[in-house]
């Protein structure tokens, strides 16, 4: 680290940024954040890259620490550029990924006039339930951000406050890294008590999350499986999974709150590993939100914090010392032929998945099938939406591709998320990411079609119907696409789609093809 040159407050910051391994910063900036913009020149190991939306930059970095192990930076204009970006900071949160918010601010001295811009901060960042802060001399700038970098690698959003005048200030004093936090030590007591659990011979569940649903955790839940009997689930939405040939195959956790009833038919004990307990995504007249069965115990391994892999590598050690994993086996369907449905176009995808590929999934209703038809292709991660909040799959498409560029992002999008953040499409053709987006239109929010029908409404005619229709006009992500830079196609059959699937990914740089899909509902 060089501290000799003089510096404002904007160039220590992105130099103790660097010096503590964010090296990525997606930004959105107005004019608070000028001189940061400015000290990317005097600090170029810091890479910055621009997003059209604030949803579009946080979810970017999310995507990017999801798959980097490593913060990214955001930068985001003052309280109306953090509110723009907040709907995936949800996402982020919930998947506990690091992210560090540069958000600017009015220099202090005009916070007192109530500029057109003038809001309360510090209400939108204590609603990301993280580390935040608000730096006010030039000279503590870098320790601010080394201690905003620890915050947000223990896995929570960190959010630093950076007012105009303090960006703008001499006498920016970069600072070291701050020590990374270490994941705690699961003790052996905790790991015997479960250990007798898993060998009491009742119906059990493991169920995997934060961290466990990596290699080191899959390979040693799959041991202590196929050694006690215990069934293995991973939450419905982990932050990230790797599966594929040669991984153990562990499914998840169904959406619907009957499919989970049903996965945990008659188990007496529920031991929980980086998760929490499964709960109904939404409230529905007279039925249950707590889905663990009655009477069953729950029983933590690993909390959140916790070195998840570890603690199920322990146990492992204790009840199944001489067991292997079972691997899934490397398959493919075949090639469907015939006009696109819901159930075969995600058989193109099963037969066509590159080897190493990163798959952003927001399809939604249309991708049911993914898991079944993608189980045995090569080696791949999985990255899905934690928070449910919708617009998540194309920014963490971006922010993917840029934290592992020499691997195919394959982003599955449906066409009512897909708007809310479309401009992502802008970012993938400027820094030519190799994101390949299949865009499934069914020109409806199917999924809120279903909604509609499980709530119990009764009478929902036209005027209701029409909220749920994305008809009238219809949307052309093809133009769409190619007004943003994106080579595109459509593609209406299963014959078209692994023609053009298989063109998009020999090819580097990003590509859409709008998938023709009827609805399911």
């Amino acid at each position: 680290m060089t501290t000799s040159a003089p510096r404002n407050g904007a160039q220590a910051l992105i130099r103790t940024l660097v010096d503590s391994g964010v090296r990525v910063c997606f930004a959105n900036p107005g004019t608070s954040e000028m001189h940061f913009v400015a000290a990317l020149d005097a600090v170029p190991e810091m890479r910055g890259v621009l997003a059209l939306f604030e949803g579009v930059v946080t979810g970017a970095a999310d995507g990017y620490a999801r798959m980097a192990d490593q913060p990214a930076a955001t930068l985001l204009h003052l309280g109306p550029g953090l509110a723009n970006g907040l709907a995936n900071l949800h996402n982020a949160r919930r998947a506990h990924t690091p992210v560090v918010n540069v958000i600017g601010d009015h220099a202090g001295y005009h916070k007192g006039f109530d500029a057109p811009l003038e809001s309360d901060i510090g209400a939108l960042t204590g609603w990301t339930e993280g580390w935040s802060r608000t730096t006010t001399d030039p000279a503590e700038i870098g320790a601010d951000a080394a201690a905003a970098v620890a915050a947000a690698q223990a896995g929570q959003i960190a959010n630093l406050v950076l007012p105009a005048d303090v960006s703008w200030g001499e006498g920016g004093v970069p600072a070291a890294p701050a020590p990374r936090p270490v994941l705690s030590e699961v003790d052996d007591e905790r790991v015997a008590a479960v250990a007798e659990v898993l060998r009491s011979g009742e119906s059990t569940v493991l169920l995997l999350g934060a961290g466990a649903t990596r290699e080191a955790g899959l390979l040693a839940a799959s041991r202590i499986s196929v050694a006690t009997g215990v069934k293995l689930f991973a939450e419905t939405f982990p932050a990230r999974i790797e599966r594929g040939a040669g991984l153990p195959a562990v499914d998840r956790l169904g959406y619907l709150a009957e499919q989970v009833q049903w996965q945990l038919t008659d188990v007496k004990h529920l031991v929980l590993v980086g998760a929490k307990a499964p709960v109904s995504f939404f409230a529905y007249p007279g039925k249950v939100s707590e889905l663990t069965p009655e009477g069953c115990q729950v029983h933590t391994l690993a909390s959140l914090g916790e070195d998840t892999a570890g603690a199920l590598a322990k146990l492992a050690e204790v009840v199944a010392a001489d067991t292997e994993p079972v691997l899934q086996e490397p398959s493919r369907p075949a090639l469907p032929s015939g006009d696109l449905t819901p159930q075969n176009w995600t058989e193109v995808i099963g037969a066509l998945l590159p080897e190493r590929a990163i798959i952003a999934d927001e399809a939604n209703t249309s991708g049911l099938m993914i898991p079944m038809t993608t189980a045995g292709a090569p080696r791949h991660d999985v990255l899905t939406l934690t928070g449910g909040s919708i617009g998540y799959g194309l920014p963490v498409a971006v922010g993917a591709a840029v934290a592992c560029p020499d691997r195919p992002v394959i982003c599955l999008q449906s066409d009512g998320s897909a708007m809310y953040t479309i401009s992502a499409l802008w970012t993938m053709a400027r820094e030519n990411l190799d994101v390949t987006t299949v865009l499934l239109n069914n020109r409806a929010y199917a999924i809120l079609r279903m909604e509609l029908m499980r709530v119990g409404v009764e009478g929902a005619g036209p005027q209701a119907n029409s909220l749920l229709d994305l008809a009238r006009p219809d949307l052309d992500f093809v133009s769409i696409a190619r007004g943003m830079g994106v080579p595109a196609t459509r593609a209406t059959t299963a014959e078209e789609l692994a023609e053009q699937f298989a063109a998009a990914l020999a090819e580097p740089g990003p590509h859409l093809i709008e998938a023709m899909v009827p609805s399911l509902i």
